[in-house]
């Protein structure tokens, strides 16, 4: 499998993280961890199938997903590409007017949200498109001629900072001590704007975080304390609701995203 990660136009970037190419010629399973972004992706060769324990669920050739808990896996058909859309976090909030906690845990067609005629216009110039570089301004067009907030809600942003900086090792009744706004109504405010609410997408953040520091550290164990989980058990536990693993397995199994 092939993966080309693009930024996108400064007009884009404070809601946009990066685009992602992703091509597989002869067909692979990926498997994807929970993340704070939200994604849209765009199919333009093949198909790509959710993976279940009852069987294989075909994605839309256009289709959202919400963040989640729990990891998943992706099967990409021989010859297919798919370009991806990772929203900054707060950003997906600039493009849509519905509550974004009501996509936590699915993938739906874009045209819940989108007019199937403007969806179906987009669709047909990807198809046209025979370079990635053209496809990509497809999409920028089309997400630009959908902005409706052109500057995202700052005290959620500011809060989405304060949990990535303490790498999510923070309480939310601390987060919100210093804001103007009761606790209820932030975690609703957060939840509408984020996907998710503030303690998912805290123990989200500290779980990447662990993952990602596992190479510097002598054991996971070092690992999973420093980033605040206060015994073992507690860190195993949090460890296979995400992947559905347990460490060792998770460690010697094929990459994830």
């Amino acid at each position: 499998m092939k993966a080309e990660r693009h930024l996108p136009s400064d007009r884009l970037k404070p809601f946009v993280k990066a685009f992602m190419l992703i091509e597989s010629e002869d067909g692979t399973v990926n498997h994807i961890l929970p993340d704070t972004s939200l994604t849209l992706a765009f199919g333009t060769a093949g198909t790509v199938a959710y993976v279940e324990e009852d069987g294989h669920t075909r994605l839309p050739v256009s289709v959202i997903t919400g963040l989640r808990k729990t990891s998943r896996q992706l099967e990409y058909a021989k010859n297919s590409a798919t370009l991806v859309v990772q929203f900054n976090e707060a950003g997906a909030a600039s493009f849509f007017r519905e509550p974004l906690h009501e996509l936590f845990g699915v993938s739906v067609s874009l045209d819940t949200l989108i007019p199937r005629r403007k969806l179906d216009e987009v669709e047909d110039r990807l198809a046209e498109a025979n370079r990635y570089a053209q496809r990509i301004a497809v999409v920028e067009r089309f997400m630009l001629s959908q902005l409706k907030e052109p500057d995202s809600d700052r005290l959620i942003r500011k809060t989405v900072q304060a949990i990535k900086f303490a790498n999510g090792d923070i309480r939310i009744k601390d987060l919100v001590a210093d804001l103007p706004i009761s606790q209820d109504a932030f975690e609703k405010r957060f939840r509408r704007i984020i996907g998710t609410s503030p303690k998912q997408f805290a123990k989200i953040v500290r779980f990447r975080n662990v993952i990602s520091q596992v190479p510097q550290r002598k054991s996971l164990t070092d690992a999973a304390l420093t980033a605040g989980y206060f015994d073992q058990a507690h860190f195993i536990k949090d460890f296979e609701a995400f992947t559905g693993k347990t460490p060792k397995d998770f460690f010697q199994s094929p990459a994830f995203w």
